[in-house]
């Protein structure tokens, strides 16, 4: 069941199913909470209260917001935590991965652990050499189409690239929902508004993270030429120790939507794992 939040400059859409200690679920732009309708049920099943959000501009939140940073996301996230009564472990996914980043580090205890799916944490470049990735070039240019032209079938295409291989059993109705959302008042908008936002905020905030952190990346992930020495990047900013990357064979941007049974095992892994050194 939705329930809303009314935050400073809108209003949060979310839902909470199960009981025990809270994982905070936040999706990538273009999406909505549906990106996790496979991963809830095993959490829950482990014996956690997991809320699933979508993010401001998306799904059913507000749709009008003056800012699209991953700072603000981070603000939006930290205020359902408190409602909800943290802490919280936050799981972040593409631009929400560096909002997790942000809110781990402006209030560290509310936020347990975080774990960031395939994200955009830090400051990006393109070298020449990474144009011969065919992947990685024909995803780059229709992202980049898709947010300067507010294009759904450029978006569409990207998404093609963004799930090789293996998909949902949902898959038609996944893009059919996607679509439909996005041809909302504002919600494209918001789309190309978090395409706009550089991730150097969170980057700036990786340093100054003091709980454990999870990275996952798929290894077939369009959007970057080299998956792995993204997410090795975004451990190695993190303070030592504290950070640990896991690869998913044959994923995508969306591994927890490709794999969600892969996904949930690190994650709960990775949970008892921090728990048990703690």
């Amino acid at each position: 069941m939705t329930e809303y939040l009314a935050v400073d400059g809108g209003t949060i859409a979310y839902e909470v199913t199960g009981s025990g200690p809270l994982i905070v679920l936040a999706h990538g732009m273009g999406d909505s909470r549906a990106a996790y309708r496979a991963v809830i049920p095993p959490l829950v099943a482990a014996g956690h209260r997991v809320a699933a959000v979508d993010l401001r501009g998306c799904g059913e939140s507000g749709a009008d917001w003056p800012e699209w940073s991953r700072t603000a996301i981070a603000g939006d996230l930290l205020a359902l935590i408190r409602h909800l009564g943290g802490p919280a472990v936050l799981i972040g996914h593409s631009v929400s991965g560096g909002a997790a980043t942000v809110a781990a580090a402006r209030e560290p205890s509310l936020i347990t652990a975080v774990v960031e799916l395939a994200p955009f944490t830090r400051k990006q470049s393109v070298r020449l050499g990474d144009l011969r990735v065919g992947r990685f070039r024909r995803g780059m240019l229709r992202l980049l189409g898709a947010g300067l032209f507010g294009s759904l079938p450029l978006w569409r295409s990207y998404l093609d690239l963004a799930y090789p291989g293996v998909r949902p059993a949902d898959w038609p109705e996944r893009l059919g929902r996607i679509e439909s959302l996005l041809r909302e008042p504002g919600r494209m908008k918001a789309m190309q508004g978090m395409g706009r936002s550089a991730p150097t905020d969170a980057g700036a905030q990786l340093g100054n993270v003091r709980c454990p952190v999870l990275v996952v990346m798929g290894t077939l992930d369009p959007d970057w030429a080299d998956p792995h020495a993204e997410g090795s990047a975004v451990v190695e900013a993190l303070p030592s120790g504290l950070g640990r990357l896991e690869m998913i064979e044959g994923a995508g941007h969306y591994p927890h939507d490709q794999f969600p049974d892969q996904v949930v095992s690190l994650v709960l892994a990775f949970l008892r794992s921090d728990a048990a050194r703690a």
